[in-house]
């Protein structure tokens, strides 16, 4: 105990002293990389832009996270972070980038708090180094540059992180439940990707605490009801509201919290079962590597000639997704193939894994010499709870069925602390000359160059051979030279050690730079030459690494130097089984129709969904306009279409109703106005019947339905019944006449207008 109080003392000691002069660079270019040009970033993405919109205006869409004014469907995560959105939009006006302030702000305070969390035990140059390995961790600023979750994630598990430290260090209780209630806090922003972090809690307090195992059982058990309680507060209060009185809940089958938690949003991502049909998320085996999420649907609007269409056709008979610039691919997104070395392969490798050889090598180098049954000094122990926080993780990423490459910024914290950590160790084993443990630090620094060179020799057409081989021919340099002067004591050792560290992080900061250099996509963010593609990996052939949609296809509405009618999607470069789109079924690199459809142009999207992401006819293309509009989406609306709604509006509640978010979100970010999303985000739940649908007619509340294909999962009986029933409205009236605008990747969609007595 007086240990314990020693500490607190000196804590608050240090408290008292100056700012660390070197602390401030890390923390500028912290904010450098999170907030420069955020203001280009019109709408975000803009599925969960139009739901802050959608926020503002009553307390109800607040509460529940509406996605519509009209308080129809949810989106499909819970509130908190959108709470936040919402509030920073309220004071500083509804914008692109004062939705994603927030995440930027929490980049950067992650930053500072792996700081805190690491230089108290491990030094302030551990601390420095393992802030900087974070601020320039290539995932972290491309994420939090964004409205996506993730970022605030991070950093309120590390808030958590620094509250169980405390409780080790003060032996107070209120610390750990306070810890475990941050965990439910988060679970409340993506639900169970926030317990990943549970084993290292657990596993560090048991080893770090001096109580009683009776007391650890007591207070673990304590804190886990707690956090258990805080977790599924908001769902249990959502699933015991009537139906009727609250918005369907976004991309579950059974309008419930709990069950989009723990099967969507939760065991279905390792399973790869991630498909929502409207019946059953299960999928054969042989399809399951090719269903999406609700929250990554891109369009994307390239044609491929006839000729190269053919050959797509007889190519392959092969399900798998083609990685951009070649090698077969089965995840999804470009995120590998599962297996024990899928976190070094090219689309992941280059989003976190710059240091992963390094780390490994520091973890060798302070574990050394540990006994299992200790005792353990404070830095293994909390060596202990940075491995249990990274392997876990790791193992996850490694085998998982779906996830994206933003969500590797779980792996960041980790991974930072460690380098910094090891660093500093390393160092100190080198300087010493302590044995073989001497050799690891030169041993780091080789096999870390090696890897950041395989890292880039997919991106030697962008980045050219310079860079790439001097970081190869300066690691090898200075590994070796640190080798040689292992019994010298100078300052050029020490100038050497520095040099290294500088070389390492080199590359993973200009792959942090390049959402800013090359432009980011705030659907599915990543990091790299391609970061406006939204696919990490190596880049396409595609003219303009600068669009945004897959390897620089041209989103649907945007104007395109080439076309076709045969429609297809053009695969990626190199692709030998025709770059087919997850979430549909494999024709050899043709895009599938709905099911049901009768046009064979018309794309199938990721989840399933037919091709109704596209925007209702966009009036103008601005792929080059300073102010850039992304999220994977087209977020432009058609003016003229706006305005024939809006003049024969005779008091509907709807503007219009469409199959999906897409369709609808840039309308509501413009007017501010309710737009039903009939089946929700992807188009596929089952939210709406025929039935339900007459009630709302006949009562007035939606007339006009834009339509762009058949629909899937539950309403293609919604939307056969719409074409049988209704008048539709010739495209003169309505349409843009614009040349330089498609009218969707197959140009079928349609308005109709139904008015029941």
């Amino acid at each position: 105990m007086k240990h314990m109080n020693s500490e607190v003392k000196e804590e608050r000691t240090s408290n008292k002293k100056r700012i660390d002069l070197f602390l401030v660079p890390i923390v500028l270019i912290a904010a450098f990389l999170n907030l420069f040009k955020i203001w280009t970033d019109e709408y975000a993405n803009a599925y969960y832009t139009a739901a802050v919109k959608s926020m503002l205006q009553s307390f109800h869409n607040f509460f529940y996270a509406s996605f519509d004014p009209g308080g129809y469907v949810t989106i499909d995560k819970p509130p908190v972070v959108f709470w936040i959105q919402t509030i920073s939009a309220k004071i500083f006006g509804f914008h692109g980038w004062s939705v994603i302030l927030p995440q930027a702000l929490a980049g950067i305070g992650s930053v500072l708090l792996l700081y805190v969390l690491v230089k108290r035990t491990f030094g302030v140059w551990a601390g420095r180094f393992a802030a900087l390995a974070m601020a320039l961790t290539p995932i972290v600023p491309a994420v939090s540059r964004t409205n996506n979750i993730d970022s605030m994630l991070v950093f309120t598990l590390l808030v958590a992180t620094w509250m169980l430290f405390r409780a080790v260090r003060t032996a107070k209780f209120g610390w750990v439940l306070a810890a475990f209630a941050m965990i439910g806090v988060a679970f409340n922003m993506k639900m169970l990707q926030a317990y990943m972090v549970l084993p290292a809690f657990y596993v560090f307090y048991v080893v770090a605490t001096k109580i009683t195992w009776k007391k650890k059982i007591s207070f673990l058990t304590t804190a886990t009801v707690l956090m258990l309680a805080v977790s599924v507060s908001w769902a249990v209060v959502v699933d015991s509201t009537s139906a009727d009185k609250r918005p369907y809940m976004g991309s579950s089958q059974t309008n419930s919290v709990l069950e989009l938690a723990f099967g969507y949003n939760g065991i279905n991502r390792l399973t790869g079962n991630t498909s929502v049909t409207g019946s059953s998320h299960k999928q054969p085996a042989q399809t399951q590597q090719q269903t999406a999420s609700s929250e990554t649907k891109q369009n994307s609007n390239s044609s491929a000639d006839s000729s190269q269409s053919s050959n797509q056709r007889k190519s392959s008979s092969s399900q798998k997704m083609q990685a951009p610039g070649g090698g077969n691919q089965n995840g999804m997104f470009n995120t590998g193939n599962p297996g024990p070395f899928r976190l070094f392969q090219k689309g992941l490798s280059d989003q976190i894994s710059w240091l992963l050889p390094f780390v490994i090598f520091s973890i060798v180098g302070l574990f050394a010499g540990v006994k299992f049954k200790g005792p353990y000094t404070t830095k293994q122990k909390e060596s202990l709870f940075w491995l249990a926080w990274l392997l876990p993780v790791a193992i996850f990423f490694s085998i998982a069925g779906f996830f994206h490459q933003y969500y590797l910024i779980m792996l960041a914290p980790p991974i930072a602390a460690f380098a910094g950590a090891g660093a500093v160790a390393l160092w100190s084993m080198y300087k010493q000359h302590n044995g073989w443990k001497s050799w690891l630090l030169p041993g780091g620094i080789l096999t870390t160059a090696a890897l950041q060179v395989y890292i880039m020799s997919p991106y030697v057409s962008s980045i050219g051979v310079a860079p790439i081989a001097g970081v190869g021919a300066l690691g090898v340099i200075l590994a070796l030279v640190l080798a040689v002067r292992k019994q010298r004591k100078n300052s050029l050792t020490n100038y050497l050690g520095a040099a290294a560290m500088v070389v390492l992080l080199a590359m993973p900061a200009y792959w942090a730079m390049t959402p800013i250099i090359y432009g980011g996509n705030s659907m599915l963010p990543s990091a790299g030459p391609d970061s406006s593609s939204g696919m990490g990996g190596p880049p396409s052939t595609a003219t303009n690494s600068k669009q945004s949609g897959f390897n620089g296809m041209q989103p649907p509405g945007s104007s395109s130097g080439n076309s076709s009618s045969n429609n297809q999607m053009q695969p990626p470069s190199g692709s030998s089984n025709g770059g087919q789109m997850p979430g549909g079924s494999s024709n050899n690199g043709q895009m599938q129709p709905p099911s049901g459809s009768s046009n064979s142009g018309e794309m199938q999207m990721p989840g399933g969904s037919s091709n109704n992401s596209q925007m209702p006819n966009s009036s103008s293309s601005k792929s080059s306009s300073s102010k850039r509009k992304s999220g994977g989406m087209n977020a432009e609306v058609n003016k003229k279409l706006l305005n024939y709604l809006t003049k024969n509006n005779t008091g509907e509640k709807y503007l219009f109703a469409t199959t999906d978010s897409t369709s609808a979100a840039p309308y509501i970010i413009k007017t501010g106005e309710p737009v039903m999303a009939m089946g929700g985000f992807s188009g596929s739940d089952p939210i709406l019947t025929v039935s339900k649908l007459k009630a709302m007619i006949k009562k007035g509340e939606v007339k006009y339905f834009y339509l762009s294909g058949m629909g899937k999962g539950g309403q293609s009986d919604v939307i056969t019944w719409i074409k049988e029933n209704s008048k539709e409205i010739p495209s003169s009236k309505w349409q843009s006449t614009s040349s330089s605008v498609q009218q969707g990747p197959s140009g079928n969609g349609a308005l109709y207008e139904i008015t029941l007595k």
